[in-house]
């Protein structure tokens, strides 16, 4: 029978815990372990049942268990200390306010496609939205003023599980709003606060949801509202829906409904962050809102709107990037395009790179940076591999001037570290981790903690992930219903003492799940080693149409099952990040084996190693640049192979050599209190490395003072008196596109020999044809450095020539005292561009000429 009529009845809180729900609804439990504590002991089967959800716990809690929980003093007193602890972080005086204490003008809005913040939110698929979850939650604790937007999906990414193949397959269980910590945003009247986009020949109307992070707010579109067509309702359905149609619609519901949402909320940014490409539409909304609400012209607002605009790649190859085809953006865009006063092809081209046979397509990637004036990658390596991807965006620019700047990934300490562990570094370096875990100071007490009892922590964390890992193998084995005597056998895998290695990440090739998998016999007898053994637990998921990355997943799950290895290696089903904090801080060893240099930064390696995990990796990512001997192991040397089959023999043979020579005989090497002295110096210096360098307070503080107040004050600057000083910039870059071509360097001289000596110093002069451009608009630099065997400069310096005299026929004379500072094969050439104080970057114009 049908019922007429459905509503949900929730326990009444007692008084006296009328503020359970209040901290329910504030994700900063997700890394307050005395909160997360406080909703377990009200019901603890409950608890995990709910998948550590409070608001769950609240919603389906008998109303017995709150009333007894209000007349138990100790439970009393634990719900008074978080009271005041949540009280005291969402008041305390923050970094940012600090540094700007009388800034009540930068409000920074935060664009990511997936937010990963807590399981019970399953808004996010991997990498990405744990990133920026974590950036949340640092902002949060800096108290930043950021608001962020998202997708609210009604599925969200797949559950995974495997069928008795091994084959990965994939469930999609809806959400429901009702047992999530989000909140149905509505006006005055009480009416849903909605946006709408237009799309071709309809509108679609976008509603939107609030999550609380601690001090910051998430703001999540979602367009499964009535008045849409079936077909736009489930644009928001799933996480990266299949097909280049969805992923554009995805696309602008996301960059343009998300500007318009903020306006309809009354937010007004004055910085706009996009965590890679997918939200890049936002810049086109933002010219557009300025050419029709304020009167500019298209030049003019995308100067206007550039210069607050901040773009994060994270992707290190080309294929990895969105690319919608022009036929595709004209069906999406023909009726916006004509709003923006510019041509589709001029419109297209802004997405393209130059000289792509046409049509090209669309890139999200180039559209984001040709429309923001900031960009970073997320790695030193990778901020190097981004600028070689994309140097053809600055014509003529050596690729080592490319703007865009290395900005290191991190993670959120807080979240990420044990409570066994939360409570070691408490008794030993004080609060002050936990505040200022950026601080170097903090972490120079680290030597305090006595290895008896660091060690003693992290076998404790061993036990537990042994332990968990055996109840997850039992629930996937009873899920496909396995043989009695096979979960018998689930109870017996692992060693909780025995060396532990953790492999877990989204499963595309590149990253070589089965590279420890190449040498099977002599990987049999370090696993199954008497003395010394060796166990692996692997996780991760593949996306669902990547079928070779399944194939990785089925072979590992074959290889557990052989009888040498049923006690050795596990692979846990449905990877999320309960499963990834029980491995990172449950490890031994983290093992990571991408292709250099395709991973561009990685961070699960930095949460175990926070916990004190040794990492053993390739090269690439952020272990490119943290790398020490006396930290963990290198993988090869940061070689690149162009046989991609030949590095992973190599690669792979070097991976067992390193583990049976070095990595097992210093964790088994024992003194006689059974201590393995050796390896925990070692993960003392990592673990004081990672905790330091490699946290989100440390990178979100970065991203603010590199880039989001630089973009506020520029912002601020080019709006002032109407936009007085865009429109001249705007004006002045249209008449440099139109003279700067009879620009030229016409002879360049130098007083000095073949042969110098470090100290010498030689006059450069050049003589430049100015043609139509002021010498007022125009930069000339001499550009020195190294010369390799191929002539070119290498490890160049810039440095500004002066104007010597300038003739009647337009020609200018330019001179500088070059001084020959280091020895060795030098050399230098000179250039020319336009210069103008209001440029984001000097080579912004991406005009240049060189002698």
């Amino acid at each position: 029978m049908r019922a007429l009529h459905s509503y949900d009845v929730i326990p009444h809180l007692p008084p006296g815990l009328e503020r359970l729900r209040e901290l329910a609804n504030n994700l900063r439990w997700s890394w307050d372990g005395d909160t997360q504590a406080l909703f377990a002991r009200l019901d603890r089967g409950l608890w995990n049942d709910a998948c550590r959800n409070p608001v769950k716990v609240l919603a389906e809690i008998r109303q017995d268990r709150l009333d007894a929980a209000a007349r138990d003093q100790a439970f009393v007193g634990h719900y008074q200390r978080v009271c005041d602890g949540f009280d005291a972080a969402m008041e305390r005086p923050s970094w940012y306010h600090e540094v700007r204490p009388d800034d009540h003008e930068t409000q920074i809005a935060y664009f990511s496609m997936e937010y990963g913040i807590t399981e019970c939110l399953p808004i996010y698929s991997g990498g990405l939205g744990v990133l920026s979850g974590d950036h949340l939650k640092s902002a949060s604790d800096l108290g930043l003023p950021l608001v962020a937007v998202g997708l609210m999906y009604q599925q969200g990414y797949f559950r995974q599980y495997l069928n008795p193949d091994g084959w990965q397959q994939e469930l999609y269980p809806e959400n429901d709003p009702a047992t999530m910590p989000v909140e149905l945003v509505t006006d005055d009247e009480g009416l849903p606060v909605t946006a709408v986009i237009p799309f071709p020949g309809r509108d679609v109307t976008v509603r939107v949801w609030r999550i609380q992070v601690g001090r910051v707010p998430l703001y999540l579109l979602d367009t499964h509202v009535d008045s849409n067509r079936r077909e736009d309702q489930d644009i928001t359905h799933r996480l990266y829906g299949v097909g280049h149609a969805l992923r554009i619609k995805q696309e602008m519901i996301l960059g343009i409904g998300g500007v318009k949402i903020l306006r309809a909320l009354g937010i007004q940014p004055t910085t706009f962050h996009m965590n890679e490409g997918h939200s890049a539409f936002l810049a086109i909304e933002r010219i557009r809102a300025k050419i029709e609400e304020e009167g500019l012209d298209f030049d003019t607002a995308r100067d206007a709107t550039a210069a607050g605009n901040a773009f994060t790649t994270h992707t290190p190859v080309p294929a990895g990037i969105d690319r919608f085809g022009a036929d595709l953006v004209e069906e999406y865009f023909g009726h916006l395009v004509p709003r923006l006063g510019i041509s589709m092809e001029r419109f297209l081209d802004l997405g393209r790179l130059a000289g792509e046979e046409q049509p090209a397509d669309l890139s999200m990637a180039v559209l984001a940076l040709r429309l923001s004036a900031h960009h970073n990658g997320v790695s030193k390596l990778h901020s190097q591999v981004s600028r070689r991807m994309w140097c053809d965006l600055w014509p003529e620019a050596p690729c080592e001037e490319v703007p865009i700047r290395g900005i290191t990934n991190g993670v959120h300490a807080p979240t990420w570290i044990s409570a066994e562990m939360t409570s070691l570094f408490d008794r030993y370096l004080g609060q002050r981790w936990r505040e200022l875990p950026q601080d170097e100071g903090v972490w120079g007490h680290f030597d305090q903690i006595p290895t008896t009892e660091l060690w003693r922590t992290h076998e404790r964390r061993r036990e537990r992930l042994v332990a968990f890992a055996r109840g997850q193998l039992r629930s996937q084995i009873e899920r496909r219903s396995g043989s009695p005597a096979e979960l018998a056998l689930a109870d017996e895998v692992l060693d909780p003492e025995a060396l532990t290695i953790g492999f877990a990440r989204r499963f595309a090739t590149y990253k070589r799940a089965n590279l420890i998998l190449a040498d099977l016999e002599r990987l049999h007898a370090m696993a199954n080693d008497r003395e010394r053994p060796l166990q692996i637990i692997f996780a991760g998921k593949a996306h669902p149409a990547d079928d070779p990355g399944k194939k990785l997943i089925k072979e590992i799950v074959h290889v557990s099952r052989r009888e040498e290895f049923r006690h050795r290696v596990v692979f846990l089903e449905n990877y999320d990040m309960a499963i990834g904090r029980y491995l990172v801080q449950g490890v031994d060893v983290w093992l990571n084996t991408p292709r250099r240099p395709k991973e561009a930064s990685g961070t699960s390696g930095m949460k175990a190693t926070m916990n004190g995990a040794l990492h053993v990796s390739t090269l690439d990512g952020w272990w490119a640049e943290a790398y020490r001997p006396d930290l963990g192991w290198s993988i090869g040397g940061g070689e690149e192979y162009a046989d991609p089959e030949y590095g992973d023999r190599v690669e792979g043979s070097e991976l067992f050599d390193m583990l049976a020579n070095e990595i097992i005989p210093l964790f088994y090497d024992r003194g006689t209190d059974g201590l393995p002295r050796g390896w925990v110096e070692m993960m003392k210096r990592s673990m004081q490395l990672s905790c330091h360098r490699y946290n989100t307070a440390r990178m979100v503080r970065q991203y603010a003072v590199e880039m989001y107040l630089p973009a506020h004050d520029e912002t601020q600057a080019q709006a002032a008196d109407d936009h007085a000083r865009a429109r001249a910039l705007a004006g002045w870059r249209r008449r440099m596109i139109r003279d700067f071509p009879g620009v030229s360097v016409l002879s360049v001289d130098a007083d000095g020999g073949g042969s110098l000596r470090v100290g010498d110093r030689q006059v450069v002069t050049c003589r430049v044809q100015l043609g139509q451009v002021a010498a007022s608009d125009l930069m000339v630099e001499v550009y020195h450095g190294g010369v390799d065997s191929h002539g070119e400069l290498i490890g160049a310096d810039r440095m500004p020539m002066e104007l010597a005299e300038q003739g009647e026929d337009g020609v200018a004379v330019y001179r500088t005292d070059l001084a020959c500072r280091r020895s060795g094969r030098r050399g230098f050439s000179v250039r020319a561009y336009p210069f103008n104080d209001d440029l984001p970057h000097h080579l912004d114009t991406r005009l240049i000429v060189w002698g």
